[in-house]
């Protein structure tokens, strides 16, 4: 029922948000230059606010076209190879003959589509040759296509690592680093030739009993047939994923903008003004921004569900107790892969400390191969976008990468 209330409320809106984009479009073709029509341009904002503020469940585009590789600039286009219904494997392949290492990305599967990581892939390419965990909208995946719950997550990693070759290297954002450490942990223990030369852990909760956030913390006062009940929905008709168990995009959206509500509102009260002022500079950084943040995707709920009892609730990796295809998970087995584990200062989704868990479990690990870094200064989304990412963190992925080629 939650879900239909929500299409329900969609399509009585988005009708009138496209009209609020039309009409500020048409307006702006006459509306005179500052200082001149001060009332229209304050209408005209006003419109573009709300016609600009809803959801989208679809995919923005990556938009790399092109990255500087050494003094050069080169062409990158995106190419599939190897598909599930759930999820491809992208390749960012450049035009170039460059050899460099192959790096698998993994991004989350949380509520925004894996484009959120846009700033970390286009960094990430100067120096290597990126990969990411492309995952669907549950919502456009049949039911006939079957589950999808916390070990296909895990299975996906482990055969996106084999279709790569040996000599890979992989990166975890936040939520993934528990499926990618497990997903390492297995070939580990298998010997498997494609296990990864070097593995990044950013910002993820390996052990979240470690500074517990107010998320972790609401995910423990909940028993887990509240989260069946309350935050699973059901696919309406209309979409390719009729009748599949979702954990709708929409849910987590509105929790994590409840989390900074007072920095939303501001935010679109400055883009109101900065319309007003034609400060074309600034409302394109605030709409980039939005047109990102405000596209959802649904989570199939077995993996949501599985997601927040095995890792927010009983801590299964950090006590010992994950399985995968009914084998113990164990990162002590993990004695060639390079471990570097980053987190962020201020990161109010992974406190401080429950990334760096994982060095501990990797117990097995001689200390020239491991390695923990905080970046002073920054949140959760800092760690993996933004200034200091590009010019403080990633020097050092990149370093720990090159000695582990």
């Amino acid at each position: 029922m939650l879900y239909q209330i929500y299409q329900a409320q969609s399509d009585l809106v988005d009708p009138l948000r496209r009209l609020a984009r039309g009409t500020s479009s048409w307006l702006s073709s006459f509306t005179p230059a500052s200082p001149y029509g001060l009332v229209m341009r304050h209408f005209n904002a006003a419109l573009q606010v709300f016609g600009y503020s809803g959801t989208t469940h679809q995919r923005p585009d990556y938009g790399i076209k092109e990255v500087q590789v050494g003094n050069s600039a080169v062409a990158v286009r995106e190419e599939v190879v190897f598909s599930t219904p759930f999820a491809n494997l992208l390749h960012f392949r450049k035009d170039s003959d460059r050899a460099q290492p192959k790096l698998l990305v993994v991004a989350p599967l949380s509520g925004h589509f894996p484009t959120l990581l846009r700033n970390t892939i286009e960094v990430l390419l100067r120096d290597h040759d990126v990969y990411v965990t492309d995952w669907a909208n549950a919502r456009d995946v049949p039911v006939s296509a079957g589950r999808f719950g916390f070990d296909d997550y895990v299975e996906h990693v482990i055969k996106f690592l084999e279709k790569m070759g040996p000599r890979s290297h992989v990166i975890g954002v936040c939520q993934p680093t528990v499926a990618v450490l497990a997903a390492v942990s297995v070939m580990a223990q298998d010997n498997n030739p494609a296990t990864p030369r070097s593995m990044t852990l950013m910002a993820g909760p390996i052990d979240t009993r470690r500074n517990p956030t107010k998320v972790n913390v609401l995910a423990k006062t909940k028993p887990m047939s509240w989260f069946e009940e309350k935050m699973i929905g059901i696919v309406p008709w209309r979409y390719a994923g009729a009748g599949r168990r979702v954990y709708p995009g929409f849910m987590q959206l509105t929790a994590f903008v409840s989390m900074n509500m007072d920095k939303h509102i501001s935010a679109h009260i400055r883009q109101y003004g900065n319309l007003v002022k034609e400060d074309d500079s600034a409302t394109d950084t605030h709409r980039r921004f939005y047109d990102e943040y405000l596209a959802v995707m649904d989570l199939p709920a077995e993996f949501f569900l599985e997601t927040v009892d095995k890792i927010f609730m009983q801590h299964q990796l950090a006590t010992g107790e994950l399985t995968y295809r009914g084998r113990k998970v164990e990162p002590s087995a993990i004695r060639k892969t390079f471990l570097f584990t980053v987190e962020g200062e201020r990161d109010d989704i992974c406190g401080l400390g429950q990334t760096a868990a994982a060095l501990d479990l990797c117990s097995s690990l001689k200390p020239m191969l491991k390695r923990h870094y905080v970046q002073t200064g920054v949140g959760h989304y800092g760690v993996f976008s933004g200034r200091r990412w590009e010019n403080e963190i990633y020097p050092l992925v990149r370093e720990v990468i090159q000695f582990s080629v």
